[in-house]
């Protein structure tokens, strides 16, 4: 199963965290960074693509060394629509921020200083589709559906936030 069709599944299911709101609010920030940018959302969506693959392996070192739990804590914390520089620095070394930014600048044409500006936004909203799949009652409980799928390097690799992004956009007639 997709990543996508596990935020769909968190999003019908009550007692994991997902909504139609939570989707709504990371669909229209995607949109704001577009407009902030002057990027298409498309490029965006490039964007949280690469910068998702490199929060995907800083994920998967948390769970490496401390279990599902440190990596559900970590989504817990800095999951959101809003800035936050402490869920970039909670996952990147101030070199690696410049190597992400680098990467997604040579990817996408944007400026790396512009993307390295925007880690504090976009990281939280990679977080946030994360935190979707998380038990409602109980986050921090483990059973993350959606973060499970994330991490799971055992699967085909078809695990893309620009594609779950782009659906949830499609999905929400956006």
């Amino acid at each position: 199963m997709g990543l996508f069709d596990q935020i769909l599944g968190a999003v019908a299911n009550p007692n994991q965290q997902g909504s139609l709101g939570q989707l709504g609010g990371i669909i229209n920030t995607v949109q704001q960074l577009s407009d902030r940018t002057g990027a298409d959302s498309s490029t965006i969506q490039s964007v949280l693509g690469i910068v998702g693959n490199y929060v995907r392996s800083s994920l998967q070192e948390k769970q490496a060394t401390g279990g599902e739990a440190e990596a559900q804590a970590l989504v817990n914390e800095y999951a959101g629509t809003s800035p936050n520089p402490q869920a970039v620095d909670s996952l990147f070394s101030l070199g690696m921020q410049q190597q992400v930014a680098e990467v997604v600048s040579q990817r996408t044409g944007l400026d790396a200083g512009t993307i390295q500006q925007l880690l504090p936004l976009i990281v939280p909203v990679v977080l946030n589709f994360l935190q979707s799949g998380a038990n409602a009652q109980n986050p921090q409980s483990g059973g993350n559906s959606v973060l499970s799928a994330f991490l799971d390097s055992d699967r085909d690799g078809d695990v893309d936030i620009a594609d779950a992004i782009r659906m949830a956009s499609q999905y929400l007639g956006k």
